[in-house]
């Protein structure tokens, strides 16, 4: 089992930033590949980014791109997302997952935090 716990979400006004952490325990941390998924109000669940377990390999979905950066720390056991220029579009609660299988279908990931709420005001 991995246990994802996410923090650094909030209250921002557009055009601000935010980092949002996830610290993971349970299992070998650094094994996994590591994402983060987004789920608006009445919007169904969107990929936003993902980091291969030796951070040699990111993807982004293509509302983020140029705007949002996913990093990891193995040595901590956490992920990163930095969020620059944030749009009212960008408010969702915020997920960090990690699995064994890169890419962007929310399939790939077994486990799942319970997520964190941004709100960008406009």
């Amino acid at each position: 089992q991995v246990q994802l716990v996410e923090s650094g979400g909030g209250l921002v006004q557009a055009g601000g930033s935010l980092r949002l952490s996830c610290a993971g325990s349970g299992r070998t941390f650094s094994n996994y590949h590591m994402g983060w998924f987004r789920q608006a109000p009445g919007k169904e669940r969107e990929f936003v980014s993902v980091i291969s377990w030796s951070a040699s390999s990111t993807s982004y979905a293509d509302s983020v791109k140029g705007r949002f950066s996913i990093s990891r720390d193995n040595a901590k056991n956490t992920v990163y997302l930095q969020m620059n220029s944030l749009k009212p579009e960008d408010t969702a609660i915020y997920t960090c997952v990690a699995g064994l299988y890169y890419g962007s279908r929310w399939q790939n990931y077994a486990y799942w935090g319970q997520g964190t709420q941004v709100t960008v005001s406009s």
